[in-house]
């Protein structure tokens, strides 16, 4: 960690960070072409509404799981173990614990969670199928998710990624299997993405066979510090997936409102594709996390700031690729999902085309996030999560379609992205927050 040369070491945990992120947003992405065309458009919609669901579960734990990696990786840059094992047993015992209690009051009230996220009376049925699976099966999400961000912090992360290829392999099977075989229509999408999910765990528990881990349990008390610290460094990432439920919801009523059922079909198809590229960009941040982290821990601040560069060309490459996608390949992207009706073909061929303009900057919103996350300085983060997400977003939300028509609904997305990247440049060109802070700067210095 502290010798390889910098691209070279930021490849090794780039490659099975982006596919293992990819993979996971294939299974919901598989979902939703199995659907359309096994069960068709309605289906296809009344998934995309129950998929924030699947955002909140996966928010809640990315929040344990990133603050307690980050803890982690710091403690073994300290080469400290035993706390690092604690802070590990910590985090499962609170991700257990905070996660059942959500599930738990979300089966009481599913079909109202049902409507409000965005379901009418034509396919309230198909939202609650898939809704019911999802929350009763949450905690195997929560297991695979936390456990494939500390494999990866511990040194390992081709077995991270083995794992989420099983889980996506075998959703694929189980879809085709239980759709257009058995003839369970959403449902059977629901339990093709659970039983993947428990078979894709049991690939990442072997982790713990092998000599070079230094992952494990440990008796401890509870201390409430460490807590304190994972609810306060994993925030967020727990922003980053919560707020993509909450913009998901506000879509799909905005649409629902301005354009109706056209609109929210058309939506399902680009939130389907979204899930995917968002999933690729915050792994480029996963990637970071861990290298940062260990650094921040070992004090090797100048050589920080060369993965961050190296970060944020990949984060702004990676964006300008899935535009060009977006522009030249929209026709295909809406074959795949089955759609023959033109007015929907029509009205998604505009939304990948502005919905796309915010991949451009994505990736170097999603790098700062991360960047900042892991070496503890939330605040920052924070607020460049909030600005793309909730401040700039839900303002845009109500302003544009209400004053320039609803085509540019689709245009909120790349806006507010945008002006979150200008914010951040600001920001840090008046200097009123460090790329890496002074002390640091002036602490590297006199080590040398």
């Amino acid at each position: 960690m502290q010798t390889m040369e910098p691209r070279k070491l930021f490849m090794k945990y780039l490659i099975p960070s982006l596919f293992g992120m990819v993979l996971m947003a294939i299974n919901i992405l598989i979902d939703g072409l199995f659907v359309s065309h096994g069960v068709g458009e309605k289906g296809l919609a009344g998934v995309n509404i129950a998929v924030p669901i699947y955002s909140v579960i996966l928010s809640v734990s990315l929040w344990i799981g990133m603050g307690a990696a980050t803890l982690y990786s710091i403690a073994l840059g300290q080469s400290n173990q035993h706390r690092a094992k604690e802070i590990f047993t910590h985090s499962i015992i609170l991700a257990v614990l905070t996660t059942g209690l959500i599930i738990g009051f979300c089966l009481l009230f599913e079909e109202p969670l049902a409507y409000l996220f965005g379901a009418n009376d034509s396919i309230i049925s198909y939202v609650d199928d898939y809704l019911h699976i999802i929350l009763l099966f949450g905690l195997v999400f929560v297991f695979e998710n936390i456990l494939s961000i500390f494999i990866r912090n511990d040194g390992n992360p081709t077995l991270a990624m083995a794992g989420l290829i099983v889980t996506s392999v075998v959703n694929i099977i189980l879809n085709y299997l239980f759709i257009f075989i058995f003839h369970w229509g959403v449902k059977g999408a629901a339990y093709a993405t659970v039983i993947g999910t428990f078979i894709g765990i049991l690939v990442l528990l072997t982790h713990f066979l092998t000599r070079k881990k230094q992952l494990g349990f440990v008796h401890t008390k509870l201390d409430l510090s460490i807590l304190g610290n994972i609810f306060s460094i994993g925030f967020p990432s727990f922003i980053v997936e919560g707020s993509t439920a909450v913009m998901m919801v506000a879509f799909n009523i905005t649409f629902s409102h301005y354009v109706g059922e056209t609109g929210v079909v058309a939506y399902a198809v680009v939130n389907y594709l979204h899930t995917v590229f968002l999933m690729l960009f915050i792994g480029i941040g996963a990637a970071l996390q861990p290298i940062t982290s260990y650094h921040y821990g070992a004090k090797l601040y100048q050589r920080m700031k060369q993965f961050i560069r190296i970060a944020l060309v990949t984060g702004f490459g990676l964006g300008s690729a899935v535009f060009i996608i977006g522009l030249f390949g929209k026709g295909f992207i809406i074959d795949l999902f089955g759609i023959d009706i033109p007015e929907i073909i029509n009205y998604t061929k505009i939304g990948i085309v502005y919905f796309f303009v915010g991949y451009l900057f994505l990736g170097i919103n999603m790098v700062f996030v991360e960047y900042y996350q892991s070496i503890k300085k939330i605040r920052i983060a924070t607020w460049i999560i909030l600005s793309r997400s909730i401040i700039l977003f839900i303002p845009l939300l109500w302003i544009l379609p209400n004053v320039f028509g609803p085509n540019t609904i689709w245009l909120v997305f790349p806006v507010a992205e945008g002006l979150t990247v200008l914010f951040t440049f600001l920001v840090l060109k008046f200097k009123w927050v460090e790329l890496v802070p002074v002390e640091m700067t002036q602490l590297s210095k006199k080590s040398g």
